[in-house]
Formats: C-alpha cells, structure tokens, sequence
C-alpha cells in the first residue's frame, strides 16, 4: 500500500491536516502530546471521471483509488539525535513514499510555537536538517560496514561502485543538501531503495493558515522563494478552518469557500497533490459488474497494468484494448461509437498506459 508520510514540528497543525485529508476524527490538541504511534486511514482519491463510469454502467461494485496517509508524530528539533522522540519518529517516516511537510503559518496564543516565533523557512529548515542527520546517520552505518570488509578482503566490483556512490553522497549531505538534489540515475535510485533514504522522498510543502490570512502573506515570501527555487510545490491550506467546514451542508459550505477563495476543499486538493506527489496515475476496468480505478506508476506499460489487476492477466497478456475516458464520453459513452471513430484501440506488450485510461486484457493462460 503506498503511503504518504505527513511531517512537521510540533504543533505545526499536522493531526488538523490529517483531519482534513482523511475525515478520520483524530485527536487534536493545543500541545504537543509525546505519541509515538501515528494515526493512520486510507483515503479513496475523489476522481470526477470514476464517478462518472459509476453513474454510466451502475455497476454492482464500485472501487476507487486511493493513498493511505500517515500522520507522524512532531519532529523535535535535534530528533536525528535521538532527542524528543527521535529515532522510534525517523523510523515511520522511512515507510512512507513521499512527505507531506506541514509548516506553520497560523497564529493562536493558546497554541504555542515550540520555536516561540512564526517564521515558515526557519521551521522547514529545521525539519529538513533532520531528515538530513538521519540519512547521514544510515550512510555512516554503511560506510563502516564497507570499509570493514575492504580492510578484510577484497571489495566485489558493485561493492566498489557503491561505496564511490556512498561517499558522494555523504559529502552532498554534508553540504546540507537532500538526497532529491542529487543527480541519481534511475539504477542508482533502484540500488539505493533498501536504504529509505528520508531525502529522497517527494515531499510537497503544506502550509497551514488560518482563515484570516489569504492573498499575500508577508511570513510566506522567504519561504515561498526558497521553494520555487528548489523546485518544491506549495499547497495552501486552511487547516483549522477547513476541518471545521467539512462538518456543514455543502450549501453553507460553498459560501465559506467562497470568502476564502477556494475552489476545491482543501481535501481533494491535497490528495490529488499527493498522488501526483508519489507519480501516480489511474486507469479504469468498466462494467455492470464494477467499475474500478487502479493506481499504477506513472510510465509503466500496458504488461503492468494487466498485473495490477491480477498476475494472470500478466503471464498471458496477448493485447489490452483501450480508449481513453474522454474519448469514450465524446462518444456517448459507447464502445461501439468509439471502435467506428478509431478511438478503440488494442495495444501491445509496450503500450504506456495514459492517465485516464478505459482498459480491457485479453489474455490466454
């Protein structure tokens, strides 16, 4: 199950977040409590199309998307360390695929910052460093490993490379820079999962607001530049005020968002955000029997989508017949209009399967 990691200091306003996202209920509270156990839900990824193919076919099962999200305890400062609650905290977030790093914007007297000031970049670069300490940590780990055995014995040629690799990293660490601003190919990537890189993960920037601060927000600019910068996205986000919302009609509901600015609840827009966050796509199976939205790695071909449905429908793959979700609703929502417009087509082992994607396999076993 893919899983997004949600991060931040203390009272950052994460649970709030979580609650936001997940509509699970998770306890809030004004301090930071001393948990170690995260709160966690898996959350189905509203899509208008799915819910479209539902309405078409009313099918006798239904089954969206969907991410599991996981709401980490605070990070403390010096939590690479072992401080706070350190390294149980750094070990959860090494499950997660990608970060949801929840930064601090809103003001309340009655919840007070752990660093005892507002400012966002201070607060991201505090989080950032840690994350950072704990892969210098695992890489140090290694590297001793390694040049233990050097000592001993001859290295193996992948032993060689990968301990070349190890230190190149470790000095790019050093520097203070994440393992994602390291220039890795995509089998120095594959060679590098069993490590958890922290670093490595996406991570997408949640900053949390309170309704008062919409438009420019002057605490936002040094952070919001360093972001762009590094090629992170933002997402705004009125923590508080948008878990508050979900509990009114949809009438009264659309009036608030309205006063905020929003054209998505904060929910939809953060979950969309995560799935890109994590390179995700959705592809459809369609019928009166049910109607499904399967998640599959953005660039993966039409072989793998098969084996996301079931490893049979891989083995035997002959040819997947596809058309794309717009195309079929151009066309009535019908098959046969789309097969006599050319939109229907079938496709082969290498096909890559498009976001969006109607897809049936045919298969021999």
């Amino acid at each position: 199950m893919l899983k997004c990691g949600i991060v931040g200091l203390p009272l950052s306003g994460k649970s709030t977040v979580f609650n936001v996202i997940t509509r699970a209920g998770a306890e809030v509270k004004p301090y930071a409590s001393g948990k170690t156990e995260p709160n966690r839900a898996l959350v189905n990824v509203p899509d208008k199309r799915f819910d479209k193919l539902v309405e078409i076919f009313k099918p006798k099962s239904e089954k969206p998307a969907d991410v599991e999200f996981v709401d980490l305890a605070g990070l403390s400062r010096d939590a690479g360390k072992g401080a706070g609650l350190g390294n149980s905290f750094l070990s959860f977030v090494s499950e997660s695929e990608a970060l949801l790093h929840v930064v601090r914007v809103f003001k309340n007297s009655a919840v007070p910052h752990p660093e005892n000031s507002i400012d966002p970049l201070r607060d991201w670069r505090i989080v950032e460093a840690e994350l950072i300490y704990r892969d210098l940590g695992v890489i140090s780990n290694r590297l001793a490993r390694l040049e233990e055995k050097k000592a001993k014995k001859k290295l193996t040629p992948a032993e060689v490379s990968e301990l070349e690799l190890i230190k190149e990293l470790e000095a790019h660490l050093l520097n203070e820079r994440p393992l994602r601003e390291f220039n890795l190919t995509d089998e120095q990537k594959k060679s590098l999962s069993g490590f958890a890189f922290l670093t490595l993960k996406p991570e997408l920037i949640v900053l949390n607001l309170d309704y008062t601060q919409t438009g420019d927000v002057p605490e936002l600019k040094a952070l919001e530049a360093e972001m762009s910068a590094k090629n992170l996205k933002c997402v705004r986000v009125y923590g508080a005020t948008e878990m508050e919302l979900e509990q009114l009609d949809p009438e009264d509901r659309a009036e608030f968002m309205k006063d905020l600015s929003i054209t998505e609840p904060g929910r939809d827009r953060l979950i969309h955000e995560a799935y890109k966050l994590l390179g995700l796509i959705s592809f459809f199976t369609s019928g009166t029997d049910e109607v499904r939205a399967w998640t599959l790695r953005e660039g993966a071909d039409a072989v793998e989508a098969a084996g996301t449905i079931h490893s049979d429908l891989a083995r035997g793959f002959i040819r997947a017949q596809v058309v794309a979700y717009d195309d079929f609703i151009a066309n009535n929502a019908s098959m046969s209009q789309c097969r006599d417009k050319g939109v229907l087509r079938l496709e082969g082992k290498e096909y890559k399967v498009q976001d969006g994607d109607m897809i049936e396999i045919r298969f021999n076993v």
